[in-house]
C-alpha cells in the first residue's frame, strides 16, 4: 500500500502508451489518470511505456506506479513481471491475473470451472478461418490476446463465405458462437461490484464504439429486471476472484432478454478498464458517489509489489 505523507506527496509514475495496436487508447487513458491524480495530490510523472521501460523507472525511482497500458506487453503479466523483479509497487491485476485475462480461451476455461455461463468458441489457424466456416455461422472471429475490439469480425448467419481477415488478425485467431442480444459490464472495485451498465450502439461495441465521442450511449444503471443485474454484479465478482484479479477490473456480458436469466453470458474480463471520457468504470464509479480523482486515488492506495 502507498500511503499519502503530510510532508512529501507519493511519486506515481503513470505507464502510459506503449507498444501493442491499444497504443492511442492507453495514451488517453493515462492523461486523463495522470491529471486526476494531479487534482488527487500526487507527484505524477507521464510515462510512455518503450522498451527502455526498466531503465527509465530505475532512474525516476517512483513510489508507485500506475498501470495505465492496454492490450500486449503491458496488460498481458509482461510488465507486471517487470515491476515486480524491480520491487516498484504497482496498480490494478497482477502477473498470473493479467495473462489468464488476456487469454480468452484460458479465461473461459476458468470460468467454467467456477460454473459461470459462456458460450463455445475455438482456436483455428488464421488460413483455416479464411478458407471455411469453422463454427456454423453466426459467429465471431477475434484475436485471443487482444482488447478494446480490436480485430473483431462478425460473420452473419446467412453469410455465404467466411471473412477476410486483415493483418492485425494473428496466425490464430478465436472463432466464437455469436450472442445476440444486450451489451451489460460491470466493474469490480476491490471486493465490491459497481453496478450494471448497458452499452448502446447502432451496430456491433466495435473500437470506434467505445472510443469515439458519441460512438455509443451508456444506461448507467441498466434498465434491466433485478434479478439480472444481481446475477451479472455476482458473475463479474466470481470471475475477478476465480481470475485472481487485484484493484479495479470489469466484465463484459451479452444478454438474451428473450431467454432471462438463461440468456446472460460473460464473454471477458478486462484487469485494467479504459479510463477515458467515454469509459465504463469511471461512469460507473461516479454513479456510486466517487469522482475520477477519487477512483484513481484508490487504485494508487491499493497499489504494492506482489498482486
Amino acid at each position: 500500500m502507498v500511503g499519502m505523507s503530510s510532508r512529501t506527496a507519493p511519486k506515481v509514475a503513470v505507464l502510459m502508451g506503449g507498444l501493442s495496436a491499444e497504443r492511442e487508447v492507453s495514451l488517453s487513458s493515462g492523461r486523463e489518470c495522470a491529471n486526476a491524480l494531479r487534482e488527487a495530490g500526487y507527484d505524477v510523472i507521464e510515462v510512455d511505456a518503450g522498451r527502455d521501460l526498466a531503465l527509465r523507472l530505475s532512474a525516476i525511482k517512483p513510489d508507485v506506479c500506475f498501470n495505465a497500458l492496454h492490450g500486449r506487453w503491458g496488460e498481458d503479466g509482461c510488465v507486471q513481471g517487470m515491476l515486480e523483479w524491480l520491487a516498484i509497487p504497482y496498480t490494478h491485476s497482477g502477473v498470473l491475473a493479467s495473462a489468464l485475462s488476456m487469454d480468452k480461451t484460458r479465461a473461459k476455461d476458468i470460468y467454467r470451472g467456477v460454473g459461470l455461463p459462456v458460450v463455445e468458441s475455438l482456436l483455428a489457424p488464421k488460413a483455416e478461418v479464411m478458407a471455411r466456416h469453422v463454427m456454423p455461422p453466426p459467429y465471431v472471429v477475434k484475436p485471443n490476446a487482444e482488447g478494446s475490439s480490436v480485430g473483431v469480425y462478425i460473420v452473419a448467419k446467412d453469410a455465404n463465405s467466411p471473412p477476410h481477415l486483415g493483418a492485425e488478425m494473428p496466425e490464430i485467431a478465436m472463432v466464437e458462437e455469436y450472442v445476440p442480444g444486450r451489451e451489460l459490464t460491470v466493474s469490480v472495485l476491490g471486493d465490491r461490484a459497481l453496478g450494471v451498465t448497458e452499452i448502446h450502439t447502432s451496430g456491433w461495441y466495435d473500437y470506434h464504439a467505445k472510443y469515439a465521442p458519441g460512438g455509443s450511449t451508456h444506461s448507467c444503471p441498466a434498465d434491466i429486471p433485478a434479478e439480472i443485474a444481481d446475477a451479472a454484479c455476482d458473475y463479474a465478482l466470481r470471475a475477478h476472484a476465480a481470475l485472481a484479479c487485484r484493484g479495479l477490473s470489469r466484465s463484459d456480458f451479452r444478454w438474451d432478454d428473450s431467454r432471462g436469466i438463461a440468456g446472460l453470458v460473460i464473454l471477458e474480463t478486462n484487469t485494467q478498464p479504459g479510463m477515458t471520457p467515454t469509459s465504463l468504470s469511471p461512469e460507473q464509479a461516479a454513479a456510486e458517489g466517487m469522482s475520477f480523482p477519487a477512483l484513481c486515488a484508490w487504485i494508487v492506495e491499493d497499489a504494492s509489489c506482489s498482486r
